[in-house]
């Protein structure tokens, strides 16, 4: 590398069609560069392209990278701004997000780079064609908020509401009675988490084609609550209406479980071909 030569950051392949060129005009990527369908001369059959822009080596290139990725701020501009050009081309059409930062010395290399997956894109891409990825998540609330009786908080059955305690037990049965009342609580809780659960998967299975399951989310992400289900569902666009509906009800009865639904996103959980070939031309570290 010359050290002066813009480098090739790649969103995401796609359909080399009007209508992704066409969303492409005036938008603007990573570091405000204006972004562009790279294409192959000689593409045949369903030809595929990738989407980029051309960036500066003193922002992109490996070294800078390894750096810049201990920067928060810096990486949540470039993933905003990635999310916003693949998001924009999945409006208009099929689109295959590639991972953050997947950079290139050149538009040469990086046409290297797609041709030899051609084939791999374009079978993705038609898996994926009229449909979008919706995100799934089930909740159940924080331990203490529900007790058997299905009254909130955290007195149990042996307690009043007013908080006093039963005069007539001494301090180790009352303790042990609250214990037993939380257990039963928790268990309840459980028990309508792995029903609601069940409701989803069997609901979302009749409008969905495929499935990947995430991690559940932990501490700040899940916020007070519990995150018990964390699932992404690919849906044909003419069933994506009906998907909501019945996801959302379908923790009706439960009422310390909440279901929810996010999308239409671009289908980055159910984009897994293998990463382009680019080692040593600034891959994400």
């Amino acid at each position: 590398m010359n050290g002066h030569e813009d480098l090739t950051y790649v969103y995401a392949a796609a359909p080399d069609t009007r209508e992704v060129h066409a969303s492409l005009r005036d938008l603007r990527g990573v570091s405000g560069a204006p972004v562009s369908l790279l294409s192959l001369p000689a593409a045949g059959p369903d030809p595929v392209a990738f989407v980029v822009s051309r960036v500066a080596p003193d922002q992109f290139d490996e070294r800078t990278l390894k750096a810049r990725f201990e920067d928060l701020e810096w990486l949540e501009g470039v993933a905003r701004a990635h999310h916003e050009v693949v998001q924009t081309v999945a409006r208009h059409d099929t689109v295959l997000p590639l991972r953050l930062a997947t950079v290139y010395q050149n538009d040469d290399r990086a046409r290297r780079a797609l041709t030899a997956q051609r084939h791999v894109f374009a079978e993705r891409l038609a898996l994926l064609r009229g449909r979008s990825e919706f995100g799934v998540k089930l909740y159940v609330g924080p331990a203490g908020s529900t007790d058997p009786t299905g009254s909130t908080g955290p007195a149990g059955p042996s307690e009043p509401r007013d908080g006093t305690a039963d005069p007539s037990l001494s301090p180790g049965k009352a303790y042990l009675r609250r214990r037993r009342a939380q257990h039963s609580a928790q268990e309840v809780r459980y028990r309508h988490a792995q029903e609601a659960a069940d409701r989803v998967e069997a609901l979302a299975s009749r409008f969905s084609t495929h499935r990947v399951r995430h991690p559940a989310q932990r501490g700040a992400l899940a916020g007070p609550e519990e995150n018990v289900l964390n699932d992404a569902y690919l849906v044909p666009y003419d069933r994506a209406e009906e998907f909501r509906t019945a996801l959302a009800a379908a923790v009706d009865g439960l009422d310390d479980v909440r279901v929810e639904v996010t999308g239409p996103w671009a289908p980055y959980s159910f984009a897994t071909p293998p990463e382009p070939e680019a080692a040593g031309e600034g891959r994400t570290p």
